[in-house]
């Protein structure tokens, strides 16, 4: 073999090697498999953020060029809050009385901090929230039972930023 040949060839090892010794990162599925199953049969064409939440825009933003509410928010929200089997555990629905948060701050579950920081303004959403992402193994009863996947309808009527 040449020396260029010699060359050529460590350096393609090298590379090879670097590509393998960097990790690839899958992220884990967060839903549980029987209500992984369930929501993939109901709602096929969800979208899927890095962190398990699953969502579907279904109502674009009154200003599709506006910035996304964003972390500090304070934001007014309707919503519909829901089991995987339908049962209504908590909403509000009137525009004229939302509920009021701020995100990021520890006042809502994980799962509507991350999807109010990426929703704009008169947006409405289906979020799909894994129980880690809400209220886990501790859940909230006598409503929510340990480990429940959740389901909002949620819109985003207005915020301000802080």
């Amino acid at each position: 073999m040449t020396p260029a040949a010699l060359r050529r060839l460590a350096f393609l090892t090298f590379a090879l090697l670097a590509l393998g010794a960097a990790p690839l990162h899958a992220q884990r599925e967060k839903l549980p498999m029987e209500d992984l199953e369930i929501v993939e049969k109901k709602w096929p064409n969800t979208k899927r953020t890095y962190t398990g939440l699953r969502y579907i825009v279904l109502k674009p933003a009154t200003d599709p060029k506006s910035a996304p509410a964003g972390d500090g928010a304070m934001c007014s929200v309707v919503y519909k809050g829901m089991l995987l089997d339908g049962t209504v555990f908590d909403e509000t629905a009137d525009p004229k009385a939302p509920l009021r948060a701020r995100i990021g701050r520890g006042e809502l579950i994980q799962g509507w901090d991350e999807a109010l920081q990426l929703m704009r303004r008169g947006e409405k959403w289906l979020l799909i929230v894994p129980p880690e992402m809400a209220y886990g193994s501790r859940g909230r009863p006598p409503a929510i039972k340990r480990n429940a996947t959740l389901v909002f309808e949620m819109e985003l009527v207005d915020f301000e930023k802080k």
